[in-house]
Parts: C-alpha cells; sequence; structure tokens
C-alpha cells in the first residue's frame, strides 16, 4: 500500500468559471510539477475535456492517473461530483446530462468561454448552451444515473453557503446513496471536524478536493490522500468503502510515516 495524492475536483477552459489558463497541457503540468499522482477533472454538466487531458498526461514524463468526470447541477442546484472508470461511461453520462440541460444559452462576455480543446490547447469546439445551470434531475435521480454506469458520486463542498446539499435541502439523510462527501478547501480545519461530527459516524467518507479554477489552486494542501495498492478505480472505490486495508486518510493531516506516490498507471 503507498499513498497517493489525489484531488477530484477540477476545471478546464471547458467551465465558463474556468481561467483561459486552465488548458489540459498546463493542467497535466501543474499536477505533476506540485506532485499529484493523479486528478479528475469534472467541469460543469460536460465530459468533453476529458480525453484531451488524458493525452497530455500520456505527454508528461512522469504518470498522471486522470480520473474522467464531471460536475452535475441538479434541478435543486445541488452540486455533485461523478466519476467514472471509463470515458465511454462518461460521455455516456454527459449526453443523458444534455438531453437534461436547461435552454439557457452562453454568452462568453457574462459567464465566460466554454472550450472543448486537445491537449496542444487547440479549440475543437464551443459549447453553445450554458453549463452551469441545473439540469431538469434531481438530486436523487442524479445519484441514480451515476450508480447505473457504475461511478462513483461525491456531493460537492457541503460547507458552502451555495450549490451544496446542506445548502439548498439541509442535513444529509443516513440513507442518501451517495459515495462521499466532500468539503472545500476554503473551510477551516475547525469547520471540517465541525461537519464531519455532526452527521452520523463512519456513515460518509470525507475529501477535500481543489475546485481549481486556476493554476495556483493546484496543490498537495488542496488535495485528498488515498491509500492505495495501484492507481485503479476500483481501488478508489476500495479505499471509498474502507475495505481491503485501503483507505482516505484526514483530508487536512498527513500521518509522516507512511511513503509518498506511486508508480505505475492502469
Amino acid at each position: 500500500m503507498r499513498v497517493f495524492n489525489l484531488d477530484l475536483h477540477m476545471h478546464s477552459v471547458l467551465s465558463p468559471c474556468g481561467d483561459l489558463e486552465m488548458g489540459l497541457g498546463d493542467i497535466a503540468r501543474r499536477a505533476a510539477e506540485v506532485g499529484l499522482d493523479g486528478l479528475a477533472l469534472t467541469d460543469h454538466n460536460s465530459c468533453a475535456n476529458v480525453r484531451g487531458l488524458m493525452d497530455a498526461a500520456e505527454a508528461l514524463d512522469t504518470p498522471l492517473w486522470i480520473i474522467p468526470g464531471c460536475e452535475v447541477q441538479t434541478e435543486e442546484d445541488i452540486h455533485v461530483v461523478a466519476l467514472f472508470d471509463q470515458v465511454d461511461a462518461a460521455m455516456d453520462f454527459q449526453d443523458w446530462l444534455f438531453e437534461r440541460l436547461g435552454p439557457v444559452m452562453n454568452d462568453p462576455d457574462v459567464f465566460g468561454y466554454q472550450l472543448v480543446v486537445d491537449k496542444d490547447g487547440n479549440i475543437l469546439d464551443q459549447v453553445e448552451k450554458l453549463l452551469v445551470q441545473g439540469i431538469s434531475a434531481d438530486v436523487d435521480r442524479v445519484l441514480h444515473e451515476i450508480r447505473t454506469r457504475n461511478g462513483i458520486s461525491i456531493l460537492s463542498h457541503v460547507d458552502r453557503p451555495s450549490f451544496s446539499y446542506t445548502a439548498v435541502l439541509g442535513p444529509i439523510p443516513e440513507d442518501l446513496d451517495v459515495d462521499a462527501i466532500e468539503i472545500s478547501s476554503r473551510a477551516s480545519d475547525q469547520q471540517a471536524a465541525d461537519l464531519m461530527t455532526s452527521l452520523p459516524e463512519g456513515r460518509f467518507p470525507f475529501i477535500r478536493s481543489s475546485d481549481a479554477h486556476n493554476l495556483s489552486q493546484i496543490s498537495l494542501e488542496r488535495c485528498t490522500k488515498f491509500l492505495l495498492d495501484k492507481p485503479s478505480f476500483e481501488e478508489l472505490r476500495l479505499a471509498f468503502r474502507g475495505e481491503g486495508g485501503r483507505g482516505i486518510l484526514e483530508p487536512w493531516r498527513f500521518p509522516p510515516d507512511i511513503p509518498i506516490g506511486g508508480a505505475g498507471v492502469e
């Protein structure tokens, strides 16, 4: 077992709120430079830049594990991170999302550009519909659709006063079919601890992610340390469940006696 530094919530130039510096090659290089072992690309309601980021990661000198994903905005305006083992599953989920995406069109001057790019930053497409709007499905349906595609679901930044489950619907039900809960990198250690103790002990694993919208937000201080045998989706699933010796280390502390890093990517 080894510790892997993973950031499971990050945006690219496809998200209108993402800086134009968040090109795929730039993200991959920055992630490798700061010491991440892997990351999930989770643009708003779209997975269209995942393949390009995988291509960018393959061009690096060091392995960087890329997990396909997106951040869904439900009809209640709750954000949910969806992660998948394969790009095809992620793109199938994106098709389901696009069928339910609202009618508002994007205005780049107001919201920002929504660019599909390749690993070198060449623009392949621009998404015309606004991605930062709710789809016509509630949070329970979204969690179900992620599950049917063998994905992993995470409630985004539950400490935030907007676009979080707690802000919109209140306390998280103990029987909610979600794999993990994310505390934002903005929360203090005390806020994180208070939130964790407010929920049923051991019911939900917690992570921290960068939710990066610019390159400076990508850092080891904004990721979560996972204890895995190797970087694979099934290992990640075991870690969320705390099975087979896999697990999640406390998001704001790190035991110094466990070696960091991993070799090889599946």
